[in-house]
């Protein structure tokens, strides 16, 4: 059976299903990966099949509109019509660089911003499509959508009523955003009828087929509301390379005193790296901590920093994580996940998107502190919070234990069975 495999995003949004495709391979699927050209060398280098599409997300987030969408405070709804904005002039040819990696597809799997597309090739196709999400979808009073706001705690007595909400909401929102996209290209490029005025969504979440969700119970438990078919199956972890061993200065610097504080904001790009440089090394200083700084996409720039300091390019963060203090970083799934599972404690500053609800789960989890919004981030803010979770025992004790729950669970294992089992069953 030949598995295609769609995504769209960063790191954290392709880094899942790259393990999921090694998982489904080593259970005999054929598996191919459709996403940015960016990420090519990363699929074939663990002998996966690569189909390119359109587009580089982090050019994206450098324009002028991208660097407003990540620092304006503006509500979720605003920030989606502005990321199809900024995306728009490429939409079609992501849609129609799909549709080439599909053809001669048995089944489809996808990322939840490649659903509208997934959905209509795979009704063109005749073929199956089983979403395969890194955040729910699925309404619940437990949670709100990732997408959406939190409430004010001084409003806190409402939230089951203001979770169940921010579903309807926020399909509601995105389907009147993408709907004359998606419509205009079923029509020119598979002659398929539009679809009607009302969302689809809500109706393909009741259809018989499995949900996967590739993140812990452990972190989101799943609420008995979501029924059988949602399968939460554990985080899909992308380990890395077996080969890759780190730099001497990097060994050097961490043999040489306590653990460090590690600080990255993936690929969240600062318009002035500068100025979030200083704010980290002065929070470093503060609170009496070792630091260390990842660069990636947030390019801090060249600079003599103190003995206490490491400036880092990248690192594996199966590797990285379990060998800090604490971890602070912008809340994307992929890094939250990575961080909880090294057990230690997490500083989450989100920017937009999803990140603000990982930041609250930490915080809820009691395994770091509330979120600092990127806009009100300051050294104070920053130390404060340091502190905390260095030397705070009970916080730092229910992060190890949640890791070692986390690292018990198999994700990619039991997301492959429940393919299996399914798919025997048609």
């Amino acid at each position: 059976m030949n598995i295609t495999i769609l995504t769209v995003g960063s790191r954290g949004d392709v880094q899942p299903y790259i393990a999921l495709g090694l998982g489904l391979r080593e259970a005999g699927y054929s598996v191919r990966i459709a996403t940015h050209r960016n990420f090519r060398e990363l699929i074939h280098r663990r002998g996966l099949e690569f189909a390119p599409i359109e587009g580089d997300p982090r050019q994206i987030f450098e324009q002028d509109v991208g660097q407003k969408l990540l620092t304006a405070d503006k509500g979720p709804i605003t920030l989606l019509q502005r990321t199809f904005t900024a995306a728009q002039p490429i939409l079609f040819q992501v849609f129609d660089d799909y549709w080439r990696a599909c053809q001669d597809a048995d089944l489809l799997l996808f990322h939840v911003l490649a659903a509208l597309p997934a959905a209509s090739i795979a009704e063109k196709l005749g073929i199956p499509a089983y979403p395969a999400y890194l955040q729910h979808v699925h309404a619940t009073r437990a949670y709100p959508s990732p997408m959406a706001t939190p409430l004010p705690l001084a409003l806190s007595s409402l939230d089951g009523t203001y979770n169940r909400l921010t579903y309807a909401i926020g399909d509601w929102a995105f389907w009147r955003i993408i709907r004359p996209l998606i419509n205009r290209w079923r029509e020119r490029t598979l002659g398929l009828p539009p679809y009607p005025r009302q969302s689809p969504f809500k109706g393909w979440q009741e259809q018989p087929l499995p949900f996967l969700y590739g993140f812990s119970p452990s972190v989101v438990p799943p609420p008995a509301e979501w029924g059988e078919r949602v399968h939460v199956t554990g985080y899909w972890f992308l380990d890395g390379s077996a080969d890759w061993q780190p730099p001497a200065a990097l060994t050097d610097f961490l043999a040489s005193g306590p653990p460090p504080v590690y600080i990255g904001f993936g690929s969240m790009v600062n318009r002035n790296p500068e100025e979030t440089a200083e704010i980290a090394l002065r929070a470093l200083a503060l609170s009496g901590q070792r630091g260390l700084l990842l660069t990636g996409w947030g390019g801090i720039r060249d600079r003599d920093l103190p003995d206490e300091i490491f400036k880092l390019d990248s690192a594996p963060h199966d590797w990285l994580f379990p060998r800090m203090a604490a971890v602070v970083h912008h809340g994307g799934a992929g890094t939250t996940a990575a961080g909880l599972r090294a057990g230690v404690p997490t500083v989450v500053i989100p920017f937009f998107g999803d990140q603000p609800f990982w930041g609250r789960r930490v915080a809820d989890l009691g395994v770091g502190v509330r979120p600092i919004p990127r806009r009100r981030l300051s050294a104070g803010r920053l130390a404060a919070a340091i502190e905390r979770v260095v030397h705070d025992e009970a916080l730092r004790g229910r992060a190890a234990a949640l890791g070692r729950q986390i690292r018990a669970e198999d994700g990619v294992r039991q997301a492959v069975r429940v393919l299996r089992r399914h798919l025997a069953a048609r």
